[in-house]
């Protein structure tokens, strides 16, 4: 990935700010559009329907902000371990938003920060690959200061996205921005850790693991 060795520390804070923001409009849209409507709208049934719109996306920006700042965030000092017990909370609430369910089969403990961003930001790539919906489990091998991940994306006609397995696999991608900073981004966390990823289909499964790199 010759391109990601020039990438500043800047260019990639600023690329993954845009994604977070990308991701955080289509609710706090939301949020301003039910709230013109009461404003506008004298019928009760209206206002109604404006308060159950504005409930609902304020509950989805939330849990997209509480899932980007332990995804993307620093999450205290450096060194710092967070507990998986708080992972699994934030990615529950996030994939109530999403299309597919989350079968989390990961025991509490406590993790290395940049662990559990990985494991985060795999389950983002692993909903990736079932845009129709279905059902993504997470499951993790070893001691937790030294695991193994192992996700799995099943669904009606699972795919997955274009250039991902490449990127994940250490390939240079073909342009760095926005969209293709999160697979990006998986790739540096997974390197930090000392893990390789690997991705692959079969059938109506996408497979998705990490491990300790050789």
């Amino acid at each position: 990935m010759s391109e990601l060795k020039e990438l500043s520390s800047l260019d990639l804070s600023a690329l993954v700010a845009s994604r977070v923001c990308h991701d955080i409009i289509s609710p706090v849209g939301a949020i301003t559009n039910g709230l013109e409507v009461l404003d506008e709208e004298g019928s009760e049934d209206m206002r109604e329907f404006a308060m159950d719109l504005i409930r609902k996306s304020a509950r989805q920006a939330s849990a997209k902000l509480q899932f980007a700042r332990l995804a993307f965030g620093a999450a205290g000092s450096a060194g710092a371990e967070i507990d998986l017990g708080d992972a699994q909370v934030v990615a529950t609430g996030f994939m109530e938003n999403e299309k597919s369910d989350l079968d989390w089969q990961v025991a509490r403990h406590l993790m290395p920060k940049n662990l559990v961003k990985l494991l985060l930001n795999l389950i983002l790539i692993a909903n990736q690959c079932v845009p129709r919906g279905g059902e993504i489990s997470v499951l993790m091998e070893g001691e937790p200061s030294s695991p193994s991940f192992i996700l799995t994306a099943k669904g009606l006609n699972p795919r997955i996205p274009l250039g991902m397995q490449e990127t994940l696999s250490g390939e240079e991608p073909e342009r760095v921005d926005a969209h293709s900073v999160q697979p990006i981004y998986t790739v540096l966390l997974a390197r930090e850790c000392g893990m390789s990823l690997s991705m692959s289909k079969e059938e109506d499964t996408v497979r998705i693991t990490a491990q300790k790199a050789a």
